[in-house]
């Protein structure tokens, strides 16, 4: 069976173009998601489509960027299409896993994926084990400079003493920002 996926971003976008191309395909059944964005993690008619799919049903698209935003994402999708031995399809790219030379394509594809993950995580581990000093600082800066901490610490221990609160509003932060300073000068 032929399962067709059509979704647009906002209510104002129509289907019809989707729609008109996926039944020129032959498509049995199509599931509609409309308003919502492709990067969305719940696409109801989407989870449908797939829950209700058997064993080799072909899933068709009108073009990629329907099922998925992201080359990663998509290539998560049709790996879930293979554990299932579902067929793809995409209708504008001409692309498929019908065939055996669609099959290899996306292995293909899926290598690059791979790859491009693993070197991201080297480059990651290569940080983390690079000596200190050697690379940027990670995490957020801090939000009081030394400069105000030691104006603000002496407004704070004078007499009468400034309150956490009135710090924060002096040097323009959160009074959590203040007490994260307290307690790291504390350690």
């Amino acid at each position: 069976m032929k399962l067709g996926y059509a979704r647009v971003n906002t209510e104002e976008s129509t289907l019809a173009l989707q729609i008109d191309a996926l039944r020129a395909a032959g498509v049995d059944r199509i599931y509609e998601d409309n308003g919502v964005s492709g990067s969305a993690v719940i696409k109801p008619a989407y989870d449908e489509m797939v829950r209700s799919a058997h064993a080799g049903d072909e899933i068709v698209v009108w073009r990629l960027d329907r099922l998925s935003r992201s080359l990663s994402t998509l290539m998560i999708e049709l790996q879930l299409f293979g554990r299932r031995q579902l067929e793809f399809r995409s209708l504008s790219e001409e692309i498929e896993t019908v065939r055996p030379t669609g099959q290899m394509f996306f292995h293909m594809v899926d290598a690059f994926v791979r790859f491009e993950r693993d070197v991201m995580a080297e480059r990651s581990i290569a940080a983390l084990a690079a000596p200190a000093g050697t690379t940027r600082q990670r995490g957020r800066p801090p939000t009081i400079s030394d400069e105000q901490w030691s104006t603000a610490r002496k407004l704070m221990a004078a007499e009468p003493p400034l309150s956490i609160a009135g710090a924060a509003k002096l040097l323009g932060v959160s009074r959590q920002a203040v007490h994260k300073r307290l307690k790291a000068e504390a350690s």
